[in-house]
């Protein structure tokens, strides 16, 4: 059966190749006689692949051994609550931008476990733009907490200012999507799902200094330092994912970050371009500099427009241009494994729909 073109925001498309590894491995991992889902989680095959995908994420995000990288479990809602049980004391406060869902769920997560305050938020305004970088922060503030891309609005922070406090950023939907400054920050952490391959695995990246800012026992499974002494095999990891997510990270090591940033802003443009001059589809995110690169959100002029262009989409093998079930409209989500070619595609069928809407 034909491919479909496959746009879902996450669980998200994989390249062919890494896919065809994965079958591979699937079956019999490295001529073992054992499948990858089969192979010790303390053997020597799966410290091959934590230290090869470890020292991966260090080059592609060019930091030192001063960083950790752990894989840890339970994806992005596991390091909403894990960030401020292991960095938010009584006494201390946690700053949060609130650019859209993800960030006002992290934000709710943090409350369990201390004082949490919204430092700046587009809420307002629906989401439709970034909010301001705030000027000041409360005093005694244990750390600020960012989300650098939004999936359901299409918004992203594409520079980030320097600060005065612990920053940490969920990265979940545009790591390794740009050049960037991974420098910024103490911490920084993404689901497996979007980028860097399969569900049910979180990649977090936590500089050592913030070991010492830990400010409360917790149990092993959710306590950083206690990941990072055991190489983040407290209990059974989720071996299958974390190869996933290796496969992915030599994928992305033998394009180079600067051809996949080049080429992700070609769809971007692709879509962006069609949107603004379109009289059927209108962008969510109309200010141009708060646009993401990694999910491109629209409307149509109706409702029945849109029932109409998602039942041509899926007539011609495309999926997964559904909004959000809380926003609705359109959501394309164009993450380093969509092709240039998949998106001019699309593009293309919305130009003739567009002729005859």
């Amino acid at each position: 059966m034909e491919r479909k073109l496959n746009f879902n925001a996450g669980p998200a498309e994989l390249p062919g190749e890494v896919l065809h590894e994965l079958v591979k491995a699937t079956s019999n991992y490295k001529r073992t006689g054992m499948s990858i889902v089969e192979i010790p989680h303390r053997g020597p095959e799966f410290s091959e692949i934590l230290e090869e995908s470890k020292a991966l994420v260090r080059k592609l995000c060019g930091l030192s051994e001063q960083y950790e990288v752990l894989w840890l479990h339970g994806g992005g809602r596991m390091q909403f609550c894990m960030v401020p049980m292991n960095f938010l004391s009584n006494g201390k406060t946690a700053a949060y931008i609130d650019s859209g869902q993800w960030s006002k769920e992290a934000i709710e997560h943090a409350r369990y476990y201390g004082a949490a305050t919204i430092v700046s938020s587009s809420k307002d305004d629906r989401y439709d733009r970034l909010p301001d970088w705030p000027t000041e922060l409360p005093d005694e503030t244990a750390y600020l907490h960012i989300t650098t891309n939004n999936t359901i609005y299409g918004t992203q922070w594409h520079d980030i200012p320097a600060t005065t406090v612990p920053l940490i950023a969920d990265m979940s939907s545009d790591i390794l999507s740009r050049e960037h400054n991974y420098h910024r920050y103490s911490m920084f952490y993404a689901t497996a799902q979007k980028n860097l391959g399969v569900a049910g695995v979180a990649l977090a990246v936590v500089h050592k200094s913030m070991l010492d800012k830990i400010v409360r026992p917790v149990p092993p499974i959710m306590s950083y330092i206690e990941q990072a002494r055991q190489n983040s095999v407290v209990n059974t990891a989720n071996v299958h994912g974390i190869y996933a997510a290796l496969l992915m990270l030599r994928w992305i090591n033998e394009r180079g970050i600067v051809n996949i940033e080049r080429d992700n802003r070609k769809k971007a443009a692709i879509l962006y371009d069609l949107l603004d001059n379109s009289r059927v589809f209108k962008p969510y995110v109309a200010d141009k500099p708060h646009r993401s690169m990694m999910n491109v959100c629209f409307t149509a002029a109706t409702p029945e427009l849109e029932q109409q262009f998602m039942t041509l989409a899926e007539r011609n093998n495309i999926t997964g241009i559904a909004g959000h079930r809380t926003a609705g409209g359109f959501r394309v989500s164009i993450y380093n494994a969509i092709t240039i070619d998949a998106v001019a595609t699309l593009a293309d069928l919305m130009h003739q729909f567009e002729r005859t809407a």
